[in-house]
């Protein structure tokens, strides 16, 4: 199972793709860190919605885009200095929902299942998945119980046996001793 965009507290139908950390040139360039698993969507996203700290929200049409350090850097049109890019930092670069890339089957969208209440095949309700961590290798659900115990599940198909995204439920067969941790 793998999981694609991530997604915040912005609006039902906001998935954000990339977060505005800093300035960069005087020709009113700025620095992003990608928030998506298909950096290659920046070649083709014109206009772009940017939520600003302070909630104000603004249109903007991208201009140019690279990547550099790992890092997609986009120059927006009507930014054309360094002190009117600055006003961007902290930003974050949002996408509609229905703008997303299509996945496949066993393939979902982190707002999908951020939220999902999860429970054994048994029946045993765990709590709901407050966050993906991601760890280089398998993804690990972080379930957060009424008890307020965490719990980390790795999101695989032995161990998610079904998960429904409409319904928001995640059914789980746990390898014994897991939910003993």
């Amino acid at each position: 199972m793998t999981v694609g965009d991530h997604n915040e507290a912005y609006a039902q139908d906001d998935v954000v793709i990339a977060r505005i950390v800093k300035a960069r040139g005087i020709k009113g360039e700025v620095a992003c860190d990608i928030l998506t698993d298909f950096p290659e969507r920046f070649q083709s996203l014109d206009p772009v919605t940017v939520s600003l700290p302070g909630g104000d929200r603004l249109r903007l049409t991208i201009q140019n885009n690279w990547f550099h350090k790992g890092r997609v850097v986009l120059k927006f049109e009507g930014y054309d200095t360094m002190s009117a890019a600055e006003k961007l930092v902290g930003a974050s670069v949002l996408i509609a929902e229905s703008a997303q890339i299509p996945l496949e089957a066993d393939q979902f969208y982190e707002h999908e299942i951020v939220g999902a209440r999860v429970a054994s095949l048994e029946g045993r309700v765990l709590g709901l998945v407050t966050r993906l961590m991601r760890t280089g290798g398998t993804d690990l659900l972080v379930v957060e119980g009424d008890d307020n115990r965490e719990h980390l599940i790795p999101f695989t198909e032995d161990i998610c046996t079904d998960v429904d995204v409409k319904e928001k439920v995640i059914l789980i067969r746990p390898p014994e001793g897991l939910l003993d941790l």
